[in-house]
C-alpha cells in the first residue's frame, strides 16, 4: 500500500502497526515518532494540504479526520483518492478507530495488540480522590477551552477531573466575565503552547484557580499514543497533590 496520512497522531499510529515503508506522506504537524518522521515527504499542514501533490502521489489510502482537516480538501480528494475519514470523541471510538485501520491496512493483529495495552492501562486508572474541577484551555487570544463533544473532555474525565465546561459544546470561548469557577486552568502545550511566562497572566483573571501546565498530546492525540495516557495522568495527579501541600 501507499498511505498518506492527514492526522498527527495517525501517522504515530502506522509507525506503532509497523507501516513505516508504506507511509508516503505526512503533514508538517506529523512529528512522532522522532527522528523516523523526518524521513516521510510532507504534503502540507492538517488544514492547508498541497491537494495536487497528495493526488499526484497516487496514495492507495489517505487517513483523514473529520476536526483535523478542511471538509472542502477532504472531498477534493475524495474525487481522485480512497480516503478513510475518522472522527474520535471517546476512548472506545478511538479504539474503533484503530482496529478499523488496522483492517484496512492489514495490520489487525498488532491493532489488537495496541487497543488491548491500552483497556489494560486505563483499566488501571482508579479514581483515586474526590474529581477537581477544570478548566482546559486550548488558545490564547481569545482564550478557548473545550466542551462535552470532544475527546479531551473524555480524557479529563478519565484522569479523575471534572471539565466546568462540560455544559458547552465543541471549543467555547472563556473571558474573565465566564462565571467559571474551577479548581485549577490546564494550560496545554498544543495547540497553544502554553508556557510558565502566561501562568501570571491568567492567574490575574482567574485569581481562584491553580495554573497546571499539561501535556497536550496526552489529553487530544488519539491513536496509539493512548498507551502511554494513563501514566501521565497518574503523574499529574501526584503533581496535583504537591501543588495542594505546597511542595
Amino acid at each position: 500500500m501507499k498511505i498518506i496520512s492527514l492526522v498527527p497522531s495517525i501517522t504515530e499510529l502506522l509507525f506503532d502497526l509497523g507501516l513505516k515503508d508504506q507511509l508516503i506522506g505526512r503533514t508538517k504537524f506529523c512529528i512522532h515518532p522522532m527522528p523516523e518522521v523526518k524521513e516521510i515527504p510532507q504534503f502540507g499542514g492538517t488544514k492547508g494540504l498541497h491537494v495536487d501533490k497528495i493526488i499526484a502521489a497516487n496514495p492507495s489510502l489517505i487517513i483523514a479526520n473529520r476536526e483535523e482537516n478542511l471538509k472542502s480538501e477532504v472531498e477534493e480528494l475524495q474525487k481522485y483518492c480512497d480516503v478513510l475519514i475518522t472522527d474520535v470523541a471517546t476512548l472506545e471510538e478511538n479504539n474503533e478507530m484503530i482496529l478499523q485501520i488496522g483492517k484496512r491496512t492489514h495490520t489487525y493483529a498488532q491493532a489488537e495488540l495496541i487497543v488491548e495495552e491500552i483497556n489494560e492501562n486505563f483499566a488501571e486508572l482508579e479514581t483515586i480522590f474526590e474529581p477537581s474541577s477544570v478548566l482546559y484551555f486550548i488558545w490564547k487570544d481569545p482564550y478557548m477551552s473545550i466542551g462535552k463533544d470532544t475527546f479531551i473532555h473524555e480524557m479529563i474525565q478519565l484522569a479523575g477531573f471534572k471539565n466546568v465546561c462540560e455544559e458547552e459544546s465543541r471549543y467555547p470561548e472563556i473571558t474573565k466575565d465566564s462565571n467559571l469557577n474551577s479548581d485549577y486552568i490546564f494550560l496545554s502545550s498544543e495547540p497553544y503552547p502554553f508556557q510558565e511566562k502566561h501562568i501570571e497572566e491568567i492567574n490575574k483573571l482567574f485569581p481562584n484557580a491553580k495554573c497546571v501546565l499539561v501535556d497536550g498530546e496526552m489529553f487530544s492525540w488519539y491513536g496509539s499514543r493512548m498507551r502511554l495516557a494513563p501514566a501521565y495522568f497518574k503523574d499529574l495527579r501526584k503533581r496535583i497533590k504537591a501543588l495542594n501541600k505546597g511542595i
